[in-house]
């Protein structure tokens, strides 16, 4: 079925909130998918080292990240 990865750098989204993300990415899928191919959708959240991570050129660290969301 299904597989959905999801990479976000670590230290960023807390448990609950990953747990969230998860659940809201199944039932987004599952109302396109249907029922039954959203009961086998699996989501899987990596968290990717501060530091491990760039885009454009640049590093983006925790602290990025969390800057971003503050400013959201």
């Amino acid at each position: 079925m299904p597989s959905i990865d999801i990479q976000v750098l670590e230290g960023v989204f807390s448990t609950k909130e990953k747990a969230e993300i998860i659940q809201k990415v199944t039932d987004a899928f599952g109302e396109v998918a249907g029922l039954t191919i959203r009961a086998g959708t699996s989501v899987r959240i990596h968290e990717v080292r501060s530091g491990a991570w760039g885009y454009g050129g640049n590093i983006l660290k925790t602290e990025d990240a969390l800057e971003m969301r503050a400013r959201s």
